[in-house]
């Protein structure tokens, strides 16, 4: 069995949209998803793929919570989750990187999505999808090798083999946006702003694949290397480990945490 893409294109949606076997997942606004949706995706709340407590509501929410979402789902091993939302594609990929933690990794964005899909005039309805049924479902431990939480970066932080990559604006790495109680960035850590991976002419698809490995080459970031990403909440950065991902990157994880909890804690190093 071939590994499962992280990003399929619209025509790949368009041929499994039938398929038992394939579960599109809408992270759009719902107002949005209720005027118009791919045919037989299910809408899906955001808040449930988080914590949501301040003051770093990005944290990974409890094992209740992610059973339901689970359940919600109805994964199973052969289920192949399309996610997509109309923002960029960061609230789709928390989704696949939610699903990777709990072991599932048959799991895919729409490249460009909900703007791809309206952008190219592809069919959309506005009827109501029939969920279904809740059940609680059982989840394997998280997968280790997909969190990094604070206590795992602040022991890797002179680490050679372990590098930072922090997926906000250049602002707010240089501590001038400043939205947590300190600015700044993570000591070593270097800046790819998630932005500069999407092509806003191209129906916010990604750009190519040479161009994405000259921008993480140029950034400093090493395919040999392990990549530790973060933003504010897990949001944008839940995009880059997507990206990396997609470029064959096999050693990369996500701070959940990220700035909202680094950035309030006054015993973490600011660089």
């Amino acid at each position: 069995m071939e590994p499962t893409p992280i990003f399929v294109e619209t025509e790949y949606v368009l041929a499994r949209l039938q398929q038992k076997n394939s579960l599109l997942v809408d992270l759009s606004n719902r107002e949005h998803f209720e005027r118009a949706h791919i045919p037989g995706a299910i809408h899906l709340d955001y808040a449930l793929l988080i914590d949501g407590r301040k003051p770093a509501p990005g944290q990974v929410p409890d094992r209740t919570q992610l059973e339901r979402l689970a359940g919600t789902l109805g994964l199973r091993p052969n289920l192949h989750v399309i996610s997509c939302d109309d923002e960029g594609g960061g609230r789709a990929a928390r989704l696949l990187w939610t699903l990777h933690l709990i072991g599932h990794r048959h799991a895919s964005v729409i490249n460009g999505g909900m703007t791809a899909w309206h952008g190219l005039g592809l069919p959309t309805t506005g009827d109501p999808t029939t969920l279904p049924i809740t059940v609680t479902t059982s989840i394997s431990e998280h997968d280790p090798s997909v969190l990094a939480d604070r206590t795992y970066i602040l022991t890797h932080l002179d680490d050679g083999d372990v590098v930072l990559l922090d997926a906000r604006s250049p602002a707010e790495f240089a501590g001038d946006d400043v939205r947590a109680e300190r600015g700044g960035h993570i000591p070593g850590a270097r800046n790819m702003n998630w932005l500069d991976t999407i092509d806003a002419q191209n129906h916010r698809r990604l750009h190519s694949v040479d161009r994405l490995r000259t921008l993480l080459e140029n950034t400093g970031i090493s395919p040999a290397k392990e990549i530790i990403v973060y933003c504010q909440t897990h949001h944008r950065s839940a995009h880059t480990y997507a990206v990396l991902k997609h470029l064959g990157y096999q050693r990369a994880r996500g701070y959940a945490g990220s700035w909202a909890q680094w950035g309030n804690d006054p015993t973490t190093p600011v660089g």
